[in-house]
């Protein structure tokens, strides 16, 4: 599942797309994603003007000049991909429609914007601006921004006997952050993903924020990580995944110490660290 890097690569592709422009017509080609869409969900954006896309975690927020705001999560397999547009240093010409182009959006400009899903485990909501949704409600902070640091860590984390690697990955704690960069993050901070995150101290704590701005930051230059069906709005691959250090390298070199990448199974999610590096 795209995690906060690919969603925010995605949400910087959007944005001369539709930031400032009107919607001229929005196609809905069925009456749900994960969940129903929201009752006249075409009619409600048809003629809306984008005054400015957001992120939230891994949600993205388009603020409508009539007081609503799209909310986009890209589940699995979701894809929102720009066409019609220059971005970047390439013109996307509009591909021929496929099976899964689950939400269309015309803009005056003349780009599409196309939401495809293949496993439709994707959603789109409309909420009234500046309302919480109950998706985004108990969110944490955002790991970027200035509310998440080492005090309001250590505060979260105080008395907690679930694994550090498993107390990241709640996005009640800090928000979207997700598997790969928890564990590429882990590796970075030589923390042992199965200690119990009440046990760190304040120094590691300390040496744990920084990593995980700078493994996010990196991974959102790098343009996200692809790995199954994620891309950039223009349909470019992320590269960040040449440089993952754990994830998914089982039996390969730890590029700190050389010893064997091994991986472990964490609340039914994969876990990948250096046991010397990262040893208890």
């Amino acid at each position: 599942m795209p995690e906060l890097p690919e969603v925010e690569t995605v949400r910087r592709g959007l944005e001369p797309a539709m930031t400032g422009h009107v919607i001229t017509h929005a196609a809905v080609n069925r009456p749900d994603l994960r969940w129903p869409f929201p009752p006249d969900m075409a009619a409600r954006l048809t003629g809306a003007r984008v005054l400015g896309l957001r992120r939230r975690s891994k949600y993205i927020l388009a603020d409508l000049d009539r007081g609503e705001t799209l909310l986009i999560h890209l589940g699995m397999s979701g894809r929102m991909l720009v066409s019609g547009v220059k971005v970047g240093e390439f013109h996307h010409p509009h591909p021929v429609p496929e099976k899964h182009d689950h939400v269309v959006l015309t803009m005056e400009t003349g780009a599409r914007i196309t939401f495809n899903d293949a496993r439709r485990f994707g959603a789109m909501d409309l909420m009234t601006t500046g309302e919480d949704h109950p998706l985004l409600a108990a969110l944490g902070p955002e790991p970027l921004g200035n509310a998440f640091d080492a005090d309001h860590l250590a505060a979260r984390l105080r008395g907690r006997g679930t694994p550090i690697k498993s107390a990241l990955l709640d996005q009640r704690i800090v928000a979207g952050l997700g598997n790969i960069y928890v564990c590429e993050a882990l590796h970075r901070a030589r923390l042992d993903p199965r200690r119990l995150a009440g046990s760190l101290t304040e120094a590691e704590i300390a040496r744990l924020v920084p990593v995980i701005r700078d493994v996010l930051e990196e991974a959102i230059t790098a343009g996200g990580s692809s790995l199954r069906d994620y891309r950039q709005a223009g349909g470019e691959l992320g590269y960040f995944q040449h440089s993952f250090r754990v994830y998914g390298r089982e039996g390969a070199p730890c590029p700190e110490c050389g010893a064997p990448v091994a991986r472990m199974v964490q609340s039914g999610r994969s876990t990948f660290f250096c046991p010397d590096c990262q040893s208890a």
